[in-house]
């Protein structure tokens, strides 16, 4: 019984301090030809990046159509001393 309690409250604080999964979102994607079969990664911030992934396997390198860039930071807010 102990076990289990010990589990169940193992799962409860964890589920607790999760934070949220996100999607990643980068400008290139590799498609690969040859053996991979036309597989594709879209985790490249460069082009450089992706050829480099690319380069003896096979494949070649394009823009991501579904990129949205990150927008602007939100402002700072400052604190009066009292």
């Amino acid at each position: 019984m102990r076990p289990l309690l010990f589990a169940l409250a193992i799962l409860a604080v964890g589920a607790g301090t999760a934070t949220r999964a996100q999607a990643q979102n980068y400008p290139w994607c590799a498609i690969y030809s040859g053996e991979a079969g036309g597989a594709q990664n879209c985790g490249f911030v460069s082009f450089q990046q992706c050829l480099e992934d690319v380069r003896g396997i096979g494949g070649f390198c394009m823009e991501n159509n579904r990129y949205v860039p990150p927008g602007p930071a939100p402002p700072r807010r400052r604190h009066r001393q009292p």
